[in-house]
This record gives structure tokens, sequence and C-alpha cells, in this order.
């Protein structure tokens, strides 16, 4: 059998281009990769929790936005039009979650009223031995109260030798504890459903009136392993559900990012002010921060500020809000 070579290609005539194959196949997978980055972003929820798959994207959401950049390098350098439009359309969408809440508060915050109240809360690290040194932090932030988490009996001590000088009210219930300027009222253990000593609910008696306060330390959350926690933060939403007071403030770890989908029924009832200087505030670990676990959520106040700050040697910074009562 005789094979008959193609002919060569006559002098002049074009021949394929390298350089436009990969244009193209960069095209191809640069409008994927942006289509699927702005699905993720919008339908986050709905990745399934497979070996923790669901809560490492919830977490890792605001990050996302580091790929933006490089999608529209790359939907140029292909000249592609497809490829630009997923491209910007992963930017817009990235941007629409995100930039309300990484714009200075400053920018926008509301005036401050003659009646306020400053909150103060840190997961000090049990064993760190510097819960002294936080109590103090945070006391000199001005705070009218003041909560802490995962305190041993150590820390608790090393805190109250602080604080107690300063603050005539609290309550502790096991890891957590709250002082206040203020009387505290109706203090109890909050059941968050595990018979675990790591959540207290009470009534702030200010002269503008009660203002319930709900310090949380939730379970903590690995990808492998978050149902405690999920069904801590399920069971704070039912209590806060039914608080009838028209001012609510829940400080403390949460253990959950602002992007997770297990703080939805708590985001869903309270709000969380943006910082004052702007950004995502992350607050853990503490040397380098990638996620904000700390939260102050409230609902039936103004924030005039929200800042994080760095308290003793604990791996979390400590998170500081200022409301008007008024």
């Amino acid at each position: 059998m005789t094979v008959i070579a193609p002919p060569e290609p006559a002098a002049g005539s074009p021949r394929p281009r390298p350089a436009r194959r990969r244009r193209v196949g960069l095209a191809r997978a640069t409008a994927m990769l942006g289509a699927a980055l702005a699905l993720v972003l919008v339908f986050h929820t709905m990745v399934p929790d497979v070996a923790g798959l669901g809560l490492v994207v919830d977490t890792a959401l605001p990050w996302f936005g580091l790929a933006v950049p490089l999608l529209l390098v790359g939907a140029f350098v292909a000249r592609s039009r497809a490829a630009i439009a997923a491209a910007v359309l992963a930017a817009l969408v990235w941007c629409i979650m995100f930039v309300p809440s990484v714009v200075p508060l400053s920018w926008t915050a509301a005036q401050a009223s003659d009646s306020q109240l400053t909150v103060a809360s840190q997961n000090v690290e049990a064993g760190s031995g510097t819960a002294a040194d936080s109590a103090s932090t945070l006391a000199a932030t001005g705070a009218e109260v003041v909560a802490l988490q995962e305190m041993d009996a150590e820390s608790r001590e090393a805190a109250g030798s602080v604080l107690d000088e300063v603050y005539p009210h609290r309550y502790g219930v096991g890891t957590v504890g709250v002082w206040s300027v203020f009387p505290i009222e109706n203090a109890q253990m909050l059941d968050l459903g595990l018979g675990w000593k790591r959540g207290l609910a009470a009534d702030l008696e200010t002269p503008s009136g009660p203002v319930s306060i709900y310090v949380v330390h939730a379970a903590s959350a690995r990808p492998a392993a978050h149902d405690e926690r999920d069904a801590m933060l399920t069971n704070l939403a039912d209590h806060l559900d039914r608080d009838e007071n028209a001012r609510v403030v829940a400080i403390g770890d949460f253990n959950a990012g602002s992007s997770d989908r297990a703080l939805g029924d708590v985001a869903a009832q309270l709000s969380e002010a943006g910082q004052s200087e702007g950004g995502f505030g992350f607050t853990w670990p503490a040397a380098a921060p990638v996620v904000r676990l700390d939260h102050v959520f409230q609902r039936g106040m103004a924030v005039v500020s929200n800042t994080t700050v760095a308290a003793g040697s604990s791996d979390h910074l400590a998170v500081v809000a200022t409301l008007n009562l008024q």
C-alpha cells in the first residue's frame, strides 16, 4: 500500500501559528474560570460541605478577590471579548459582595451622641499568661463593657485583678465573662444546646434603657469537624429571635468568618458594621490575621466606630465598637 504524503505548503503560504493557539486556549480557560468564580461567589452556600469543602470555601471567600486581577490580565492578553466579559463579571460580583463591608465606616458613621455604649471583646487564649495585659489594654479603650472568652481559672483571676477595680458589675460562667460599668440584670448561662458553659446572656441597665448582651465562645471549626459550632450558632440565633429588647449586642469569638454560612441566621437578625479605617477587620491569627472570627453584632443602635486592637499575647485580636444608645 502506497502512502501519499501531503504536499508541502507553497512558499509564502500561511503556517499554523502557535501563539494564536495559545491565545485561544488562554481565552477559553479565562472565560471558564471567570464564570466559575462568579458562580461560586454568588452560590457559595450551596457548595456541598463534603470533607469540609463548604467551610473552606466560605472562609476563603474574601480572598477569592485575588484571582480577579489575574483573570483580567489573562483576558486582555488573550484579546477575547468572552474572557474579558467573564473576568469583569467576576470582578463586579466580588465588589458587590465585599466592597460595602471594606469601605471605611468613618466615611458614613453616625455622629456620636451624648449616650453611648463602647464594648470590647477578646479571646484571651487560655494558657497565654497575658489575660491581665489584655484586660488592661481593653479597659484603656474606655469601654463601658469588657467581655472575655477562653478563660481558665488562672486567666479569670488575672483579668479580674485588673477589671474588678474599674467595673463594679460582673458576671461569668465557664470560660466567658463580662465586666460592666452599668448594672447587670437577668444574667444567666446561655444554653446553646451542648451543655457547655461557653456563653452568657444578660441585660445591661444603661441610663438610656436596657440593652441585651450575649457573650459567646463558639466551638472550634475545622474542615471535617464543625457540627458543634454550627449547632451553637443556630441555637444562638433562636435566642436572639426570642429577645424582646429593642437593643441587642452579641459579641465574642464565633469561630466563623463573616462569609460563613453558619452565621447566616445570626446575621439575618443582627448586623455588623465595617471597620472605622476600612478593610475586613480580620482577627485571627493575631500575628498575621486572615479571617475575622471575632465579631460585634448589634441591632437597634447606630455604630459610631468599630476597630481591632492587639492586646496581650493572645492569638486573637480584640474587637472594640462604640454604639449610640440614642
